[in-house]
């Protein structure tokens, strides 16, 4: 927690004007992001009962047990023969035939076979299953050349799942395989997690809104536009409030009204200037503040809190720092709130195409272009953080190590998905 107290940080960065605080190190990459699952991991979340329909992409609040053994009952995987495999090879008698949702009331004897199709229930007697492009039929017979092992092609009961055991976990997000689960086990209702909400603030007297025509000198509201689109990629809702001015009253106003959400998102007016009054205005609410630097690019001054028992991320304003830190940061955060309880930041390897340098010391969230089978990952020639262009002509970020400087064409480097 920073404390207050003299007028700059140990690191050398200044504060913003009027604002006092003990010096603090800046955060490495990693360090901030453990302290962003730490003190979010313990936040309270509420529960609703959903129907399975509607569950696509929701968290879920409760286990879910399967209501019977899957299979019910040992089944064929590949359309062809049941058979003994102590029969084989051998030519065999054909007593009949058996589909997927039919039971064969007979039993499979000695030299006797069963056509079956895949899905179909495996006949009493039978313990193998010969795939019907290792046969040729005739006269109501079938000749096998080739042996079989016992259980070959079969499914048995409760293979997949027993009756009872938890099949989908409490804090687990619900895919498409999730929502067959539901369905499969009869769950035709499901507690889940609330989804949280994000209040979006954008900062700064030089933003219009979008369908303006600004002057020299102002841009359009696009970050706002992109967090609530971040948002809704983590499973939140997103709720856009007006832009706010550089004044303490106007910024405390919006900020005030943000605090009804689960998660305050502000972008812009946290680095050090006269009229960067974001951290002023949260430290007059009585704010704590876990950390408002971090060892890394784009996004250094990424302010991370907790003001009147709600979260707050105070992310840099040039677009590309504002999508970096809400995807490495914030999206974490906000999955939290969600209940979800896997938050992961998935970081392979590819090669570089070409040579990489940069000045070590930070951890660098650059774009790139990652190939396809994701073996190779091209830096994106950019202009800065506010190079939206630029941003929209990659598909990922190579991360470069603060520990490291050089990266040789050839050479592994950590890739994250954009």
């Amino acid at each position: 927690m920073i404390g207050f107290g003299s007028e700059t940080k140990g690191s050398g960065h200044p504060r913003p004007w009027g604002v006092t605080m003990e010096p603090v190190v800046p955060l490495t990459f990693e360090q901030a992001r453990e302290t962003v699952l730490r003190m979010v991991g313990s936040a309270r979340r509420d529960v609703e009962g959903i129907a399975f329909t509607e569950a696509a992409g929701r968290v879920l609040a409760e286990d879910i047990a399967a209501d019977r053994d899957s299979p019910a009952v040992a089944r064929s995987v590949r359309d062809g023969y049941a058979v003994r495999a102590i029969d084989l090879p051998g030519d065999l008698q054909v007593i009949g035939e058996v589909r997927a949702g039919e039971r064969f009331a007979a039993e499979v004897g000695p030299r006797q076979a069963v056509e079956i199709m895949t899905g179909a229930p495996i006949p009493a007697g039978a313990d193998a299953v010969v795939m019907v492009e290792h046969t040729e039929r005739g006269n109501g017979r079938v000749r096998i050349d080739g042996s079989a092992e016992p259980r070959q092609f079969i499914n048995p009961r409760g293979c997949e799942a027993r009756a009872g055991e938890v099949v989908l976990h409490a804090g687990a997000r619900l895919d498409y395989s999730g929502v067959a689960m539901l369905a499969a086990f009869g769950r035709e209702r499901v507690r889940v997690y609330t989804r949280p909400s994000a209040a979006i603030i954008p900062t700064g007297d030089e933003i219009v809104e979008t369908g303006q025509a600004p002057e020299e000198f102002q841009i359009r509201n696009s970050n706002a536009w992109s967090l609530a689109a971040q948002v809704a990629r983590a499973g939140g809702l997103a709720r856009v409030l007006p832009v706010a001015r550089d004044t303490e009253e106007h910024t405390r106003e919006v900020v005030e009204a943000g605090l009804a959400a689960d998660l305050l998102l502000l972008s812009g007016g946290v680095s050090a200037g006269k009229y960067d009054v974001v951290e002023r205005v949260l430290a007059a609410l009585g704010a704590e503040f876990f950390f408002d630097r971090v060892l890394i690019q784009p996004g250094q001054p990424l302010v991370f809190g907790r003001v009147r028992g709600k979260f707050f991320f105070g992310l840099p304003g040039n677009p590309a720092s504002t999508m970096v830190t809400f995807e490495i940061f914030a999206r974490a955060a906000l999955e939290r709130l969600g209940g979800q309880q896997e938050v992961a930041l998935p970081m392979p390897y590819a090669r570089l195409t070409r040579e990489f340098r940069h000045r070590a010391g930070i951890t660098r969230f650059l774009p790139a272009r990652w190939s396809a089978d994701g073996a190779e990952v091209t830096p994106v020639e950019w202009r800065g953080s506010g190079d939206i262009p630029a941003m929209t002509r990659a598909n990922a970020y190579l991360v470069a190590e603060a520990e490291r400087a050089e990266y040789p064409r050839g050479e592994w480097i950590r890739v994250l998905a954009k």
